[in-house]
């Protein structure tokens, strides 16, 4: 860092004071209001002068160290209400206005959660909000503010709190993917470690100039977008996540515009770029100041990043620019990287050992898997079995577990779950204390690679099969099913069977093709998985359950399919056949001829996989239908007769 650097300031409060004594004039942020052309600009004056009004209000309010609600769209009203909680020695708890009764009951919940008594929001929200609030006496309680109508001359009562690396500064909430939100106690020390992480880990500098469009209240826009250019002195540009959506060349056209050097988001943002912006509009970037194109927060897909990069070549953007990496809000935010501005780093993995739970090289096809590098800043990452509680051998799969100055402190107000997630120890040992991440991964060639979710892990008459990757196959099936709109889950049978279930959002333009589109969805899931999916359904673009940050919410997307509650436009569901007879199979006497052959096996088929008779194609390789190795294999040692049943069509096997 150059000597005017003010990282070894206390806390970001000591550091924003800093830049505004030296830096007053230089503009800190710049919002696009329009996602293009409209500027509203923030010096970093300005911003002090603001979050020194609204932090005094707050303590002539008697809020030191009470939650406060943050309840803005995005824009600069957001940042300065965020520095004016850190400045009154409040905690801020960041959260998005509600749109609709289920961000309602979220905001409830954390609102309950937090024990917040707070809330600093905008003069036309609060407006809004007044109708409802009547009816939802936990939010009437709360003092609301505006921070529209605090007058800049409260500055005059803000007095300096006493701030130390323990102390909290807000509560990140947990995006809820795999439960009810948590808040994540991040303290100043957290943040000002992690902040010193990702500016290693990138090589950031003062030059570094960011743009974003992610939600600020998300822990990736907040701590990523506008924590980090404060700490380095740099400038950011932001765009709202609405407009990056409904027109995705903005963002591209925003790092074109202001020379931006990091810039990045989920897998799901390249994929949208590739799908939606046209040659013509390609034509008038100039991509080739992008130096950090940082990939996180879901899985990252070598094919989409192949296919953006050959894309967005002629901008010039050049392939050694992504940067996957790893991190989560328990850890503040980044943990893992690998070296800006190397080649990605990936590798082909067999299906079957990754189904095992190991990594082991595909000779041919394979699953690839993206590299995240290494951790930062002397953070360690271990892998461990999630059961035994053992260290897992190189190339093994397990729990990620990490330890470090990042790791927050725990959850907010729930202290068996802290020690159970933050609080963990190899067995046998005495390593640690790790935080349990709950995300599945291995060490490989010294890096590490992400691979699920340890709770949306499915498992399927013994095999593991991660969601991610079924979900990838079914959006590809066809252009008209929507990227990153795919959840897949099980249901169980009262045998206690587990059965893959698929849910997925369709452009309006092709609901008439939804048989087609299941079928799709049901081969290619086939083909690729050896699986076959008890239940497709197609549902109205924009309906399915997400978290705040844009991730898919497997187990509440199953909830609503097992309650009927999901907007379905198209659907299948796979056929409930009469039991067997005793001996588990039809008869088991030899047909007698060719035709009765293939009678008996396409009702053999139907019935193993659930299916009727009519839906089984004679023509068709067992695997399209779903017919596993594992199914094959029990066929072959149980059947009193001794059938070639491989993937040869069903017309072709012979006794």
């Amino acid at each position: 860092m150059p000597k005017s650097s003010p990282v070894r300031q206390a806390d970001l409060t000591a550091i924003l004071r800093w830049r505004a004594a030296t830096q007053g004039n230089t503009e800190a942020y710049t919002y696009l209001q329009d996602g293009e052309a409209a500027e509203v600009n923030l010096t970093y004056a300005e911003l002090d002068q603001a979050a020194r009004a609204i932090a005094g209000t707050l303590q002539q309010l008697g809020a030191k160290g009470e939650r406060v609600l943050l309840l803005f769209p995005p824009g600069l009203a957001y940042i300065t209400a965020f520095y004016g909680c850190l400045y009154a020695g409040a905690v801020a708890v960041p959260a998005y206005p509600p749109r609709q009764n289920r961000s309602l009951l979220r905001l409830q919940s954390i609102v309950a959660d937090a024990q917040a008594s707070f809330v600093l929001t905008s003069a036309a929200i609060l407006a809004r909000v007044e109708e409802w609030l009547p009816q939802n006496p936990d939010l009437a309680k709360l003092q609301w503010l505006s921070t529209d109508t605090i007058d800049s001359a409260a500055a005059a009562f803000w007095s300096e709190p006493d701030i130390r690396p323990e102390t909290l500064a807000f509560l990140q909430y947990t995006s809820g993917s795999t439960a009810l939100p948590k808040g994540v106690m991040v303290s100043h020390g957290n943040l000002m470690h992690n902040q010193e992480v990702i500016r290693t880990a990138c090589a950031h500098t003062e030059q570094s100039t960011f743009v974003g469009w992610l939600p600020l209240y998300h822990d990736m826009g907040l701590i990523g977008n506008v924590m980090q250019p404060l700490y380095l002195g740099s400038r950011c540009v932001l765009l709202s996540p609405v407009a990056f959506l409904q027109r995705p060349l903005r963002w591209l056209q925003a790092i074109s515009r202001y020379r931006g050097q990091t810039s990045g988001g989920p897998n799901f943002a390249y994929e949208l770029c590739v799908r939606k912006i046209a040659p013509e509009e390609r034509a008038r970037l100039d991509l080739s100041s992008w130096r950090i194109a940082f990939n996180g927060a879901e899985p990252v897909r070598q094919e989409t990043l192949a296919r953006f990069a050959a894309a967005f070549a002629d901008c010039g953007f050049r392939r050694e620019s992504f940067y996957p990496c790893y991190g989560l809000a328990e850890a503040t935010l980044f943990v893992a990287g690998g070296a800006p501005g190397r080649s990605l780093s990936a590798v082909r993995v067999a299906r079957e050992a990754l189904a095992k739970g190991r990594l082991s090289a595909a000779l041919e096809e394979g699953q690839s898997l993206v590299s995240c590098g290494q951790p930062q800043l002397e953070q360690q990452i271990v892998i461990v079995n999630p059961d035994s509680r053992q260290r897992c051998a190189p190339g093994e799969i397990g729990e990620i577990w990490l330890s470090g100055g990042s790791v927050a402190a725990g959850y907010w107000n729930r202290p068996a779950e802290t020690e159970a997630v933050f609080r963990a120890r190899v067995a046998g040992t005495d390593e640690g204390p790790f935080l349990r991440t709950g995300d599945l991964g291995a060490w490989h060639g010294g890096e590490l690679f992400v691979t699920g979710r340890l709770k949306d892990l499915i498992i399927i008459r013994g095999r593991n099969h991660y969601p991610q990757d079924i979900e990838f196959t079914v959006e590809r099936s066809d252009a008209a099913l929507r990227p990153g709109c795919v959840a897949a889950f099980t249901r169980e049978t009262e045998a206690g069977e587990e059965q893959l279930v698929i849910v997925q959002e369709v452009e309006n333009r092709n609901r008439q093709r939804g048989a087609e589109l299941i079928e799709k969805i049901r081969a290619a899931v086939a083909e690729e998985h050896e699986l076959l999916p008890v239940g497709v359904a197609l549902i109205k673009p924009g309906s399915i359950p997400k978290t705040s940050s844009g991730k898919i919410q497997r187990r509440a997307c199953r909830a609503a399919y097992l309650q009927g509650e999901l907007e379905i436009v198209a659907q299948w569901q796979a056929a409930t056949l009469p039991p067997a007879t005793e001996d588990g199979e039809q008869s088991t006497a030899r047909p007698g001829s060719v035709e009765e052959l293939e009678g008996w096996l396409l009702d053999l088929t139907a019935r193993r996989m659930n299916l009727s008779r009519a839906e089984l194609d004679a023509q068709l390789p067992l695997a399209r239908h779903g017919l596993d190795s594992l199914v094959r294999s029990n066929w072959r040692t149980s059947s009193k007769l001794n059938w070639d049943f491989r993937f040869h069509p069903l017309s072709r096997c012979k006794a």
